[in-house]
């Protein structure tokens, strides 16, 4: 199935036409942050549509506008299917996925939903907050949050210190950084303020199926 989004905007042009699909890259990098997104949309959306096995691109003329379009499969073959069923489901393995308590911190709202429906299949209860201080306040407020999301570039206070007092109150949660720019530098620093692990955006869902696997697995040795 093919779908479009056309607008009547400036343009794009060819030179750029393939760096937009890169994170924090835009046609136009001079626009103030008035009017900029996150530079992150289009990365995520190129990440899930191939994913799920189709095409991302565009078609546009300065001046005068652009079309997005992109694919999905409608009949999917055996092995591609298997391929995206092994990477989204834990059906198959003895551990109680379903069940966990999750607290995703992420102030930005399209992030949220996708890390929101990234992690459904894992939970029995989702809570959101949007800054570290809120993060905090509902770690302190229900003592039994089995796993964290934790978004480190944040306004008012970021992820780490936000770990850094949760862990004052709080040092068994899981806690797994997220941030955009997968540096091992970002790694190093989540850990030394208390993450438990890391993950880069857009989250892939394979990876965050084997985080969640390793720590809260029934057969994992403690």
């Amino acid at each position: 199935m093919e779908f479009f989004v056309k607008d009547t905007g400036m343009g794009i042009s060819n030179a750029k036409k393939e760096i937009i699909f890169e994170r924090f890259r835009q046609a136009n990098e001079l626009i103030t942050r008035n009017y900029e997104g996150s530079g992150l949309g289009l990365a995520i959306s190129k990440a899930y549509v191939e994913m799920l096995g189709g095409k991302i691109w565009v078609e546009s003329e300065e001046g005068k506008g652009s079309t997005f379009y992109f694919t999905i499969p409608y009949l999917i073959e055996h092995e591609e299917k298997k391929a995206i069923e092994n990477a989204v489901s834990v059906e198959k393995t003895d551990d109680p996925l379903k069940k966990l308590k999750v607290l995703v911190v992420e102030d930005d709202e399209i992030s949220k939903l996708l890390i929101s429906i990234a992690i459904k299949k894992f939970s029995k209860e989702i809570l959101n907050a949007s800054t570290g201080f809120e993060a905090i306040e509902a770690c302190r407020n229900n003592p039994d949050i089995d796993l964290v999301m934790m978004d480190i570039n944040m306004p008012e206070m970021g992820g780490h210190e936000a770990t850094k007092q949760i862990r004052k109150f709080n040092k068994d949660v899981v806690i797994i950084a997220q941030t955009a720019h997968g540096l091992s530098s970002d790694k190093d620093e989540a850990i030394a303020a208390g993450c438990t692990d890391y993950i880069s955006k857009p989250v892939n869902i394979a990876s965050l199926t084997e985080l969640i696997q390793k720590y809260f697995k029934k057969s994992r040795k403690e």
